[in-house]
């Protein structure tokens, strides 16, 4: 099937048509031909108003709920929703029910690879059950698929059980990931502790919280070598850590919400459950620190930490709601308002690397893996614009800018 994509301004820095404007002839997923004018006749044609093309997006945080929550989002909607956001890759956080402990489990999830275009990368949980006694079984997951190992939002309380992951992983290049909250700190807090939180009379938790754990794990991979991947940091002091371990030699990445990058704490005071997220909305001190960080790249890569909640469980008081915001749909439209559109492309697309996952090129005769989007779209985020099942965004109602016009990856074309 032969699709031309017309008059796109290619974003890619390692192009030669970087900012330029061509069109793009893709045959049988492969990119043909990329030039000024292309007159070969296609199956599709595709032109939209100030048509923008990057390489395809990657999100190294996405929840859905097939197996067991198929309530909150499935796996069908949850890839269809990725891609029509303009992600082409996405990793798949262990938050199903049963839990990715096992290969069985990841080998279900890599079976639903490349619907709607969307390539499906699984993390497997670090421990059994994900209840942080005993590791689960990383080589045989590694081997069905799994990117990484992590019981997402549940720290490793156990030193001793992160140093023999650290060690134990080194044997097949395997990639550990930690959240990054010291339970003991921050006990039944879940907003920021500050101003906000003793105004509003909610339990907080102290940025101390986060930035303690990180200094543990930092020190536990000093001693043990191998990989670690510290997910959604929140805190100015977090950077500082990370940045000083990179500088000691440490292979140590993280990554940031996109929302802490755009929002803080002050958002609170409607007691909407939407805002309530783990980590928290912090301070605008932290939330600056952050977008340096992301500038200067001592934060490696931004995620949306997608994590679509039914209605039951974010419709009650503040306390008693569950954590978490769905931001696929929101994700370029809030970067590129914070940044220039080449550094939110830039952003968007990097990390994949990490995961062993192949970083694709924008060039002649490499297979197409491309988002299509307009960056200069400005609109006001409403719930019509909610593509997940799940409805819990904390955007709504904000200013953001961009919209996405679909992906051509995986030899599938999906457009919003």
């Amino acid at each position: 099937m032969k699709i031309l994509i017309k008059a796109a301004t290619i974003v890619n820095s390692e192009s030669a048509h970087h900012l330029k404007k061509v069109d793009i002839l893709v045959n049988d997923g492969k990119i043909e031909a990329i030039d000024k004018s292309i007159s070969t006749k296609a199956d599709q044609v595709i032109e939209k108003e100030n048509l923008h093309v990057s390489l395809g997006w990657f999100d190294s945080s996405v929840s859905f709920g097939e197996p067991g929550y198929e309530e909150r989002e499935t796996l069908d909607n949850g890839m269809k929703t990725a891609a029509k956001s303009g992600f082409t890759t996405i990793l798949l956080n262990p938050t199903t029910q049963p839990v990715a402990d096992n290969s069985s489990t990841i080998s279900f999830l890599i079976s639903h690879q490349g619907k709607h275009g969307v390539q499906l990368a699984p993390v497997g949980t670090l421990t059994k059950h994900a209840d942080g006694v005993d590791l689960a079984e990383l080589y045989d997951m590694k081997n069905a698929g799994a990117v990484a190992f992590s019981d997402y939002k549940k720290p490793v309380k156990n030193p001793n059980l992160l140093k023999i992951a650290l060690q134990y992983t080194q044997n097949f290049d395997g990639l550990v990931q930690s959240f990054p909250q010291e339970n003991a700190i921050a006990r039944n807090g879940y907003v920021h502790e500050e101003y906000q939180s003793t105004q509003l009379g909610l339990k907080g938790i102290p940025s101390f919280a986060e930035e303690l754990q990180i200094s543990r794990d930092l020190f536990i991979l000093e001693y043990t070598g191998g990989k670690l991947h510290i997910p959604t940091i929140s805190t100015e002091k977090s950077v500082q850590l990370i940045k000083e371990a990179k500088k000691n030699g440490l292979d140590v990445t993280c990554s940031v919400a996109i929302h802490n990058l755009l929002l803080t704490d002050e958002k609170l005071q409607g007691f909407d459950a939407n805002y309530k997220v783990t980590p928290p909305l912090r301070t605008d001190k932290d939330r600056k620190a952050l977008l340096k960080a992301v500038k200067d790249g001592t934060i490696d890569m931004v995620t949306t930490d997608h994590m679509p909640i039914d209605i039951e469980q974010k419709k009650v008081e503040f306390e008693n709601a569950a954590f978490g915001t769905i931001g696929l749909e929101t994700a370029f439209a809030a970067l590129n308002k914070l940044l220039p559109t080449e550094k939110a492309i830039k952003v968007l697309t990097q990390g994949r690397e990490r995961f062993h996952l192949e970083t694709p090129k924008l060039e002649i005769g490499q297979k197409a893996n491309l988002t299509l989007f307009n960056p200069e779209s400005n609109f006001t985020f409403e719930k019509n614009h909610i593509l997940s099942t799940s409805k819990n965004s904390m955007f709504l109602g904000e200013k953001l800018k961009g919209k996405v016009y679909g992906i051509l990856a995986n030899h599938q074309l999906t457009l919003s």
